[in-house]
């Protein structure tokens, strides 16, 4: 006979969670440190002059008091309502509940007289002549002991706290009002936030620190390139780390490493210069590791259904930040001077950081609070989670969709590298717009592709939770993401005002962001256990594609126009649209 589960609001999550029951007559409850306390039975029917023998008892720590006897609960008549206050009755007439109270005010019925109403075996209590069944079993599972599982419901007390029923099935649990996934993606969208809010506030920042430190335009370019040499450096080393330790450990990194490297951005400008590019580039080794292990993280928390707008959020929060970064930087040097940039968004990430200490989780299997219900929903959708101890590059190499997937973000990045990067020189050499104007102008792609990258994700995983296949998904939505941006950059040589060029720019770059239901989601599908290696892969291709695209626009505009300079992006567009649809599968080919 099992019956389990502690009616006090205090105590029934730390009892169930001992799982220790006693089976025999005289066996007791046993939990430290827990008050003490009687299983009470009641009924509905004639049970009014009925005693039970020693009854089940939740004691203190004490060993010796492990096995106790009981004293005898006197036969009687009793009111119809049941109380958990000492001194007041036990049984009464009506329908009949199991359940424990932490009052310890009864010890026991008699069990000879109770068994010939119902057969208490295994566990189970079955209906007599005399009483009407509402819960017909009580299970409870423990490891320790082997006892099956229990469902707890809820009774009011008179105290005005939660008690406990046990009923049969699995165990009934709470959903909070934002699932355990979902605080792990919105973590993940605040690390990205911070990501590109300190990353483009150097892009503020260098204006007046070139005039105070007399830089010229040679050595400002030095210090803005110098982040991308960290950066690439832990694109692959970043997936790497992240599939075989975790990507709670990796990601936490990342964003305490360049935290503190923006922080200290100040303070190596002062130094000298040397010391300010060496302090960027370790910048871009922390941001180097964040997507490939938001990446891993993920894969293993998100199923499948839902992939496409979790990573839609996720990178919308990049796009955000930026918007963030823009908007506060220059407020912030008007008032406290540059320094204060890079003071204020750094010290944003230590917030971050205790928030993912407590809360965030590399695997579902790791977080003792998930409930079932969501573990069982996660782990249904998504893929083993064994972790990686080896890496099959000749394996992962050797896949035509892997190859397809890198030379796709090289494509994509290569024209939105050159738009993000080369667009305010664009609103005010041929726009005519005054600098002021040009950078809020900058700021419209930013919320454009913020909004639509979550439109895109919704529409992605609606169709695949209508039946169509993973892979048409992936195809149709990156084409979209690279033909959509290709025909309005074909429109910019036409129009003739100003405000039609910004609107052909801003739907350029929100039909660009549909990319992240397509080719930035399809690592997680076609090889979840390696999804950090594959986009540090990919992404270095992609960091790759903006470095020398921006190199080579500013090389093209030497000798041609705007108009060659979108072609070049346009026809990467296309070419990239074909490889894509030829080569890319949304199927698991690694496992």
């Amino acid at each position: 006979m099992a019956i389990g589960g502690l009616i006090s609001n205090r105590n029934f999550g730390s009892f169930l969670g001992s799982g220790k029951v006693c089976t025999t007559k005289h066996d007791v409850l046993h939990h430290r440190g827990e008050l003490s306390g009687v299983a009470v039975l009641q009924f509905k029917g004639s049970m009014s002059r009925y005693a039970y023998g020693p009854l089940l008892r939740a004691i203190g720590s004490s060993d010796k008091n492990l096995r106790k006897s009981a004293g005898i609960f006197s036969e009687g008549d009793h009111s119809p309502s049941m109380s958990l206050q000492s001194g007041r009755s036990l049984c009464s007439r009506g329908k009949y509940k199991c359940y424990l109270s932490s009052n310890s005010f009864c010890s026991s019925w008699s069990y000879s007289k109770f068994s010939d109403k119902f057969d208490i075996s295994n566990g189970t209590y079955h209906k007599s002549e005399h009483g009407k069944n509402k819960r017909t079993r009580s299970y409870y599972k423990s490891e320790e002991y082997d006892i099956t599982e229990a469902n707890v419901d809820s009774l009011p007390s008179t105290e005005g706290s939660s008690d406990a029923v046990l009923v049969e099935g699995n165990v009934q649990e709470v959903s909070p009002w934002v699932p355990k996934r979902w605080v792990i993606v919105l973590l993940c969208f605040a690390a990205f936030l911070l990501c590109n809010m300190d990353r483009v506030n150097m892009s503020i920042a260098i204006l007046p620190m070139s005039k105070e430190f007399n830089w010229n335009s040679a050595t400002v370019g030095l210090i803005q390139s110098s982040f991308f040499w960290g950066y690439l450096l832990t694109q692959i080393l970043g997936g790497i780390w992240a599939d075989k330790i975790g990507g709670k450990l990796v990601l936490g990194f990342g964003v305490v490493w360049w935290s503190i490297a923006t922080m200290l951005t100040p303070i190596a400008a002062r130094i000298g210069l040397p010391f300010l590019l060496v302090m960027r580039a370790f910048m871009g080794i922390g941001e180097g590791v964040a997507m490939p292990a938001m990446n891993n993280i993920l894969s293993k928390w998100i199923p499948v259904s839902e992939r496409s707008r979790s990573l839609a959020l996720v990178y919308s929060g990049m796009y955000l930040g930026s918007v963030t970064g823009l908007a506060f930087s220059p407020i912030l040097i008007h008032k406290f001077g540059w320094p204060s940039v890079f003071y204020s968004f750094g010290s944003l990430g230590s917030i971050w950081f205790a928030l993912w200490l407590k809360k965030a989780y590399s695997s579902p299997k790791e977080d003792p609070e998930l409930s079932v219900e969501e573990k069982k929903f996660i782990m249904g959708g998504s893929i083993s989670k064994e972790p990686v101890t080896e890496i099959p590059w000749k394996l992962i190499l050797s896949k035509a969709p892997v190859w397809a997937l890198i030379f796709s973000h090289f494509c994509h990045n290569w024209g939105t590298f050159i738009l993000l990067t080369w667009m305010p020189t664009y609103y005010n050499q041929v726009l005519k717009f005054n600098l002021t104007e040009s950078g809020l102008l900058c700021v419209l792609p930013w919320l454009t592709m913020a909004v639509f990258a979550n439109i895109g994700g919704w529409i992605a995983d609606t169709l695949v939770s209508r039946g169509l296949s993973i892979t048409s998904v992936r195809k149709i939505m990156q084409s979209i993401g690279f033909l959509g941006p290709a025909f309005f950059l074909t429109q910019l040589s036409h129009v003739r005002t100003p405000a039609m060029a910004v609107l052909c720019m801003a739907c350029s770059q929100g039909s660009d962001a549909f990319s992240q239901s397509g080719l930035y989601s399809n690592h997680q599908d076609i090889g979840p256990r390696y999804a950090g290696v594959l986009l540090g892969l990919s992404n270095t291709a992609g960091v790759l594609a903006g470095v020398f695209g921006t190199a080579a626009t500013g090389f093209i505009l030497q000798r041609g126009s705007w108009d060659d300079v979108f072609k070049v992006a346009v026809a990467l567009y296309i070419i990239g649209t074909i490889v894509w649809n030829l080569f890319s599968t949304g199927e698991r080919i690694l496992d």
